[in-house]
């Protein structure tokens, strides 16, 4: 990867393209360049039968120039870097700065492509490629160029640790309209690797956010909660009332169409049966991550009415199960740790 800054102050992110893609790359180029030059000259053959050598010597020069030179020149520059064998490979031609490439950046690379391509068989560009950190043939270094890779290997998402069991629905009346979304991905990004920071430098960071997200709501957390538990909490919050909401539209959506008496009592029995579920299974989750509850073997009132048990056997979808788990893990694997 090629970490490159603009005038602006902008790191960017790009990746170069190596010889093996590239010269992927121009083979399909070079072949349909070739194609059409022999097509095309197969045609003015028949139409300058009656010409003198000389004049078809010079259309054939003419010919070389306009489709084998003159082509990819006109192809780079109406696609902005982007031939066919280039989309076909997922590659672009940029400038060295990482914006779109113009007539002159296109000339340069077409002419010396001519000399280190055409006429030298691609050896010159490969050993330019091979020597260059970045891959870079003789043409893209006097063009100010580079060919980078569009197409990427998408990254597996990793999801946002779940608070433990003792917040959840701890700040169901927190105001969460006056945080930005970009606050919002920045604890995001936080809470997803802080498994790979420095402990000093990962509380550092938490008690920094948690304070950006105390300046826009206005009410600090509890005394003696971490930062980064609050933060995690509050952005199970969000994401519970987003899929509040998202639930809601679909049920106001399916409320028209009439549903028979025994239809309508198993759906209730289903829905008890994924609330139980769903319930359960947060209990499991929570208890795998080795969250604790705050002192005492009893376990505290989640508000709203419901009471987290951890020694009953018949607790709901099996949270009672997830407690009991979540009280022999310890100490907290992702970095929470209840209060003192």
């Amino acid at each position: 990867m090629s970490e490159l800054v603009t005038g602006d102050a902008v790191v960017l992110e790009l990746r170069p393209a190596r010889l093996p893609s590239r010269a992927l790359a121009a083979a399909i180029d070079l072949a349909v360049v070739f194609c059409v030059f022999i097509l095309v000259s197969v045609v003015v053959g028949i139409a300058s039968v009656t010409l003198d050598e000389a004049a078809v010597a010079a259309i054939g020069v003419a010919l070389f120039l306009l489709v084998l030179i003159g082509g990819p020149i006109a192809v780079e520059t109406l696609s902005h870097g982007r031939s066919l064998g280039k989309l076909a490979c997922g590659l672009r031609v940029v400038r060295d700065d990482g914006g779109p490439i113009r007539f002159r950046h296109a000339l340069v690379r077409g002419a010396m492509g001519a000399v280190e391509i055409l006429m030298t068989f691609g050896v010159v560009a490969s050993i330019a490629s091979l020597v260059s950190a970045r891959g870079r043939r003789l043409g893209d270094v006097f063009a100010g160029t580079l060919v980078i890779r569009e197409r990427v290997t998408a990254k597996r998402s990793v999801a946002v640790p779940p608070p433990p069991p003792w917040l959840v629905g701890r700040f169901s009346q927190l105001d969460l309209s006056a945080v930005p979304d970009g606050l919002w991905l920045a604890i995001r990004q936080y809470l997803t690797r802080m498994h790979q920071l420095d402990p000093g430098v990962g509380r550092s960071m938490a008690a920094r956010l948690a304070d950006e997200v105390v300046a826009r709501t206005g009410i600090a957390p509890p005394q003696g909660i971490p930062a980064a538990a609050f933060l995690a909490a509050v952005v199970h919050e969000r994401q519970a009332r987003d899929a509040r909401r998202v639930f809601s539209g679909a049920r106001g959506a399916s409320a028209a169409a009439p549903v028979p008496v025994g239809g309508a009592a198993e759906t209730a029995g289903g829905t008890v049966g994924s609330a139980g579920g769903t319930v359960g299974s947060a209990g499991g989750i929570a208890g795998a991550v080795g969250f604790a509850a705050p002192g005492g073997d009893g376990a505290p009132a989640v508000p709203g009415g419901a009471v987290v048990s951890g020694g009953s056997g018949t607790s709901a979808g099996g949270a009672g199960s997830g407690a009991e788990e979540q009280r022999g893990a310890g100490g907290s694997s992702a970095g929470f740790a209840p209060p003192g």
